[in-house]
């Protein structure tokens, strides 16, 4: 009987001894080295937009300003479509029904973004009375500038202590 206590003390004294050391030691605290490398795609599209603006319902005096005019229209319009190319449309829709009768019907769309790097290829007047500018926007370089703002990364190797 003594002995058997005696056991069951030398098993709780080194169980102690142990959770003491574990304790003290920090184990469960584990520190590492992460190693990142950059990721880049494996192609790079060139997205082309064609933009459209009337001459004859610009704003101003003379006919030169008119043009001067559709020539910005036409340009931010083919901005528009770039931005809907890399951003996407953002649409919102309601409608309205009284005794299961369509009352009104709304239909919104939006697009926000910021374009960079886009290239005027080609700007030319189509007829009397429309202006049309062509954009071009490869990827490659936008993928240039973003890497000169944000590095992309991934994790390269991890080390643990």
């Amino acid at each position: 009987m003594c002995l058997n206590k005696l056991k069951k003390s030398k098993v709780f004294i080194q169980s102690s001894i142990l959770g003491f050391a574990l304790s003290i030691s920090g184990c469960g605290i584990i520190d590492k080295h992460v190693e990142w490398e950059t990721v880049e795609p494996e192609s790079y599209p060139v997205l082309k937009a064609i933009g459209y603006a009337p001459i004859s319902s610009q704003r101003g005096e003379s006919d030169s300003m008119k043009l001067i005019m559709a020539m910005k229209a036409s340009k931010l319009d083919a901005y528009r479509e770039l931005t809907e190319q890399v951003y996407g449309q953002k649409i919102e829709g309601s409608q309205s029904v009284s005794h299961l009768v369509v009352e009104s019907e709304s239909l919104r769309a939006s697009v926000e973004g910021v374009i960079r790097g886009a290239e005027v290829v080609k700007t030319y007047p189509v007829g009397e009375d429309t202006y049309v500018t062509e954009l071009s926007l490869d990827m490659q370089q936008v993928y240039d500038i973003y890497l000169s703002t944000a590095k992309p990364r991934r994790v390269k190797d991890v080390k643990y202590y």
